[in-house]
């Protein structure tokens, strides 16, 4: 099936190479658990990059978008552990979106992702969607799964960190994921459907990346015990 849910949380980023397996022990030990335990939280999926930047990448995806809004939520950002406020103070280069959804061609979730961001221009937002939508068919592309669209929202997607008095250019950028069974895969579909620069007239590429999976986690993976309501 097209991605779970309407809403989907992105969050990427860098940490020094000294403090690395202690930020792999708490996202596998903690984080992911503690997330997707969340009323309204479907799955997670932890990346590490092939060929990108930011090294980590994580996609979080909830039954709708207002979940990444919702009290349940907000407060699992205000409280959290003393592991978690440890391991955070340590990143470097976050990326963080809180996005809806809006496009996803195909059936399941591969053991390699794509990823390309975007920032579109004012007014070509519908062009671009349309553009996009003409090159999400993933049956016509050996070894990709399926092809989604995210929008991040302005206002939500701000780096836990961030300084709320400074503007951020890039809390509204869009993200192509291209879900595939292998990096050398991934690789040819981004050559074959999105070098050609007319696609990105109305949104100037920010960068792109190949990721492989490192694992994921689904609600269904938890104990009842653990799920929050």
């Amino acid at each position: 099936m097209p991605l779970a849910g309407k809403g989907m949380l992105l969050t990427s980023m860098d940490i020094d190479p000294s403090d690395e397996a202690e930020f792999n022990r708490w996202y596998d030990r903690e984080h992911l658990e503690e997330r997707v335990a969340i009323d309204g939280f479907l799955e997670a999926r932890r990346f590490v990059a092939h060929k990108g930047s930011p090294k980590y990448l994580c996609l979080y995806s909830t039954a709708t978008f207002e979940v990444l809004d919702s009290p349940a939520y907000r407060h699992a950002l205000a409280n959290p552990t003393d592991w978690s406020r440890k391991t955070m103070a340590r990143f470097k280069n976050m990326i963080r979106a809180v996005a809806r959804i809006t496009i996803s061609r195909g059936n399941g979730r591969g053991a390699a992702l794509g990823i390309i961001r975007l920032r579109p221009t004012a007014g070509g937002e519908d062009r671009l969607r349309t553009a996009l939508r003409e090159r999400f068919d993933p049956e016509k592309l050996d070894g990709i799964i399926s092809m989604h669209l995210i929008e991040s929202d302005p206002a939500l997607s701000r780096p836990i960190t961030h300084d709320p008095a400074n503007p951020d250019p890039g809390a509204g950028d869009w993200f192509v994921l291209i879900d595939g069974t292998h990096v050398d895969t991934i690789s040819a579909a981004l050559a074959a459907r999105f070098e050609n620069g007319t696609v990105f007239k109305h949104a100037p590429v920010i960068s792109t990346g190949v990721y492989n999976l490192m694992w994921d986690l689904a609600r269904y993976d938890l104990p009842l015990s653990r799920i929050k309501r």
